[in-house]
C-alpha cells in the first residue's frame, strides 16, 4: 500500500514541477528587462535548462517505478526513489520559479506562489524524505 501511494505522491510532485516550470517559463518570456524578456539572460536560460532537465529525469524515474508495477515486478526501492526525487524536484523547481518571478513569486496573485506553498506537503506524505532515504539504503544493502 505504501508502495502505491508513493507512486501517487511522486505524481503529484512531477505535475506540480511540471507545472511550475511551465509558469516561470512563461513569465521569462513575458517579463522584460532592459528591453529583452528575462528568459534571454543567462542566468534564467540556464535555470530553467536545468529545470527542464530534472523534470525529465523525475519523469522518466517515475515511469519505470510505474511499468516495473503495471508488469508486477518488484517496484519499492524505485516507488521510493521516486517518491523521494518528485518531491524534492517539486520543492527545488517551485523555489526557483518564485526566484525567477521576483517579489511578485510571493503575491497570491500569480500562481506560482501556490505551488511553492503545495510542494511542501510532498516531502511528508506517505514517509518523509529522510524515511525514504531509509528505505533506499536498505535495499541498496546498507
Amino acid at each position: 500500500t505504501l508502495d502505491n501511494g508513493r507512486l501517487s505522491i511522486a505524481a503529484m510532485g512531477l505535475g506540480l514541477a511540471q507545472g511550475a516550470f511551465e509558469l516561470a517559463l512563461n513569465y521569462a518570456n513575458e517579463r522584460k528587462q532592459f528591453g529583452r524578456p528575462i528568459s534571454k539572460f543567462q542566468e534564467i536560460a540556464f535555470s530553467l535548462a536545468d529545470m527542464a532537465t530534472k523534470i525529465e529525469l523525475a519523469r522518466n524515474l517515475l515511469y519505470k517505478a510505474c511499468w516495473l508495477k503495471d508488469n508486477d515486478l518488484p517496484f519499492a526501492k524505485e516507488a521510493a526513489m521516486s517518491k523521494l526525487y518528485c518531491s524534492e524536484i517539486a520543492k527545488e523547481v517551485a523555489d526557483k520559479g518564485v526566484q525567477i518571478h521576483g517579489g511578485y513569486g510571493l503575491m497570491k496573485d500569480y500562481d506560482i506562489e501556490r505551488h511553492f506553498r503545495d510542494q511542501r506537503l510532498l516531502q511528508i506524505g506517505e514517509g518523509t524524505s529522510e524515511i525514504q532515504r531509509l528505505v533506499i539504503s536498505r535495499y541498496i544493502g546498507c
